[in-house]
């Protein structure tokens, strides 16, 4: 052991163990029968190509070496109504390891139950073990773990007053049990972490996987930053790109490891990974463009044969004998729908039924609509939107839309395509 080793060393709480393997330095300490350790799980952004933080992670050990489980280790600290002791033992088994880890500007993670911080001895001892330790407030992260709390309102002022030191908050689990939109107006994190399980679900659900880019939108709109946990796979991974989150952790970027993570494996792994994003992404527009070709060019037909004075129920049959074509429409120049919507087939007629109410569109006004918007601010082109809900029949679809002159009026004609088996991954 090193002077420098042995100085830390004394420097340490009382009970505390040290260990030297691989040239690396490790704190432990007894609890029970149990031997507690630390790892650090890195936490990746997606555009540095590096880890910007590191989850402390608590390791357990029986008499006979054989791995407990933490969730083990603080269930039986809750049955024991000792929880807040074995959570304060593990943040500052943490920050030791995190001192020593080598990590010079990166965060550390560190999970806290709501009563650690609004318990005045608690939070107390955290901030006695930073300043022995030389950590400064704005290196710690503070994850507010999934459940519920007694005093949500005493809970949101002591993280306000963590925010006021230096720390960063982040909520954790969302989406998950208590953590849901709620908590994020009451306790203003500056990160969200995404559950695991919303990625799980989006990887396997065409629903939710066109629901996750729009929820992390929603939380870059509340001006939270985004961490993806529990990122597995390839197809996991490329989802995180997708839907543009901020940061990422899971066994495919890293696992708990000791020690730090290793910069240039890094940059190779999110190089690769970005690279293949790309070339998806580019193979995908390709195929979309592909699929909207015949559409488009009947839809040009379409719009060419209403300005030469055609009625629209004779110039729309060409769009709406396409497979996915759904209804053509007419909108005057304040985006007013001026009759009702053409559907050719008897089949499209009758699921519509169930959406009777919304059958008849004629004086709808679809001024807000970016289809009516793109045509008007851009005309005599076609426009193509997103893919988004219609509400015709609450079904993903995609508007064609173009203005043109119909006699000495300024029109916009609109054709809806179905879009449910769009590739999006």
């Amino acid at each position: 052991m090193t002077i420098a080793q042995q100085d830390r060393t004394a420097s340490a709480p009382h009970g505390f163990d040290v260990e030297v393997a691989s040239g690396l330095q490790r704190y432990s300490v007894q609890h029970g029968e149990l031997t507690l350790t630390s790892v650090f799980q890195p936490i990746f952004s997606l555009s540095h190509m590096r880890a910007v933080g590191y989850e402390g992670l608590l390791r357990a050990h029986d008499a006979l070496d054989r791995a407990v489980s933490p969730l083990d280790v603080f269930g039986e600290a809750a049955r024991l109504g000792d929880v807040l002791q074995v959570d304060r033992l593990a943040q500052t088994l943490h920050l030791e390891n995190f001192k020593v880890l080598g990590a010079e500007r990166e965060w550390l993670f560190l999970n806290v139950h709501p009563g650690a911080l609004t318990d005045p001895y608690h939070s107390a001892a955290l901030l006695a073990s930073l300043k022995r330790l030389d950590v400064p407030p704005r290196r710690i992260v503070l994850e507010v773990l999934e459940q519920s709390a007694e005093d949500l309102e005493r809970l949101a002022d002591a993280v306000r007053q963590f925010r006021e030191r230096g720390f960063l908050i982040a909520l954790d689990d969302f989406g998950a049990g208590h953590s849901n939109v709620e908590r994020i107006w009451q306790l203003n994190p500056d990160i969200v972490k995404l559950d695991r399980i919303m990625l799980s679900h989006a990887a396997h659900r065409a629903d939710m996987a066109t629901i996750l880019p729009g929820l992390v939108a929603l939380l870059h709109e509340a001006g939270k930053l985004v961490l993806i946990e529990g990122v597995e796979t390839e197809h996991e991974a490329q989802m995180a790109l997708a839907c543009n989150a901020d940061f990422v952790q899971g066994f495919f970027f890293g696992r708990p490891n000791p020690g730090a993570v290793d910069p240039v494996h890094a940059v190779a792994c999110i190089g690769e990974l970005t690279e293949r994003y790309r070339d998806q992404a580019e193979a995908r527009e390709r195929r979309n463009a592909s699929r909207l070709a015949p559409y488009l060019r009947a839809f040009e037909r379409a719009a060419e044969r209403l300005a030469a004075g055609e009625p629209l129920e004779e110039v729309c049959w060409n769009f709406l004998a396409l497979d996915h074509a759904a209804r053509c429409f007419l909108l005057d120049a304040k985006g007013r729908q001026a009759g009702r919507n053409v559907v050719l087939r008897a089949d499209r007629a009758a699921h519509e039924t169930r959406f009777l109410p919304l059958a008849d569109a004629q004086g709808a006004n679809w001024l807000r609509r970016p289809y009516f918007r793109d045509a008007i601010n851009a005309p005599e082109r076609v426009h193509v939107t997103r893919p988004y809900l219609s509400i015709n029949e609450a079904l993903p679809c995609v508007t064609l839309s173009v203005a043109t002159r119909v006699g000495e009026q300024t029109c916009v004609l609109c054709g809806d395509i179905d879009w449910v088996d769009e590739e999006r991954f």
